[in-house]
């Protein structure tokens, strides 16, 4: 919503729904962190890849970068996620690469396909986490979004930031994107900024483009084949795919942007698509290969990760931690009696 990022006469007006959303949230928080509500504490350490404002900051391709350093590390690594906008008969689910997004979800159906790794859905995560552990043997468990869902206990905390938009007008829902406030930051382990360094940033992510996959036939094509083209974007921040695609010299004659996690009808994508080729992101992809057409196109990204000059340093330790929990694990199952 654009008055998130302005403090507009709208925003004012919902402010006091803002502040009556601050004091549940910061109840609701100190009730579990106090140990009053019960929460549950996985038997395999638990790294919370999430945000504090809502959509469109990055997440899936640093869930994905993560799980690939973490697969280089010798780990085994299970995915959890609550399953946006899936429609499953029932849950937990296991999401497979071919498994239909509308049952899965599109980002945990894109997650299994880019990693090959086991990747669970429920809107409870420790029924997710228990399906998980009772078919794969895992020795850390990535949930994809959670931050703020304190029935889960976590061994470490992943933010991911906007670099551009940051925290938007600095509200709390409803008045503004954050679901919590900033001083949230001072207890996370590791701070990603997509796009930018910032003065909260520990590491700094770009996304890389690969070359053009046809949703058909899966050849793959160098963008600057492609002089123009219309393109599509149902992902938090359309404007940030359209904006690559014209830094890569690509040019737009026609683009749509959606609503996140949008499920498309084909006719309306087919117009679109009617005297030039369509391109869309990854996470769109997913949702349109049983409809697709021969000139259709993704691009996908790569998540490319570097630490900061001013808060650097904290890459290898977030790293060491991970694999002190592994250890750490490893140990009390082994000094559990076995019967």
């Amino acid at each position: 919503m654009s008055f998130w990022y302005t403090r507009s006469k709208i925003a004012w007006l919902l402010l006091p729904f803002s502040l009556l959303f601050w004091l549940i949230s910061a109840l609701r928080r100190a009730l579990f962190c106090s140990g009053l509500l019960p929460s549950y504490r996985a038997p395999r350490p638990v790294i919370i890849v999430g945000n504090l404002s809502v959509g469109g900051n990055g997440k899936t391709p640093v869930v994905i970068w993560l799980v690939e350093r973490l697969q280089q590390q010798g780990l085994r690594v299970g995915v959890i996620s609550r399953g946006y906008g899936s429609k499953a008969a029932s849950y937990p689910l296991f999401v497979k690469a071919e498994t239909d997004p509308f049952q899965g979800g599109d980002e945990p159906v894109l997650i299994a396909g880019r990693t090959g790794v086991p990747v669970v859905i429920s809107p409870n995560r420790q029924d997710a986490i228990e399906l998980l552990l009772k078919h794969q043997d895992c020795d850390v468990i990535v949930s994809d979004d959670g931050l703020q869902h304190y029935k889960l206990q976590r061994d470490l905390e992943i933010v991911v930031m906007d670099a551009e938009r940051a925290f938007g007008n600095g509200f709390v829902l409803p008045a503004g994107p954050l679901r919590e406030c900033p001083k949230r930051l001072k207890k996370v382990d590791l701070i990603i900024t997509n796009g930018g360094q910032t003065q909260y940033s520990d590491a700094v992510m770009k996304l890389i483009p690969g070359e053009a996959i046809n949703l058909v036939t899966q050849e793959t094509r160098s963008l600057s084949q492609f002089p123009a083209i219309s393109a599509i974007a149902g992902i938090g921040n359309p404007q940030r795919f359209f904006g690559m695609l014209e830094k890569l010299g690509m040019r737009l004659e026609q683009v749509r942007a959606f609503q996140d996690h949008q499920y498309f009808e084909p006719m309306s994508l087919e117009k679109l698509s009617q005297n030039r080729p369509l391109f869309m992101t990854e996470k769109d992809a997913v949702k349109c290969r049983s409809f697709a057409k021969e000139n259709w196109w993704y691009v996908p990204v790569a998540a490319e990760i570097s630490e900061t000059e001013i808060r650097g340093g904290k890459l290898p330790h977030f790293f060491a931690k991970i694999e002190a929990l592994v250890n750490k694990y490893r140990e009390k199952d082994e000094s559990q009696p076995r019967i």
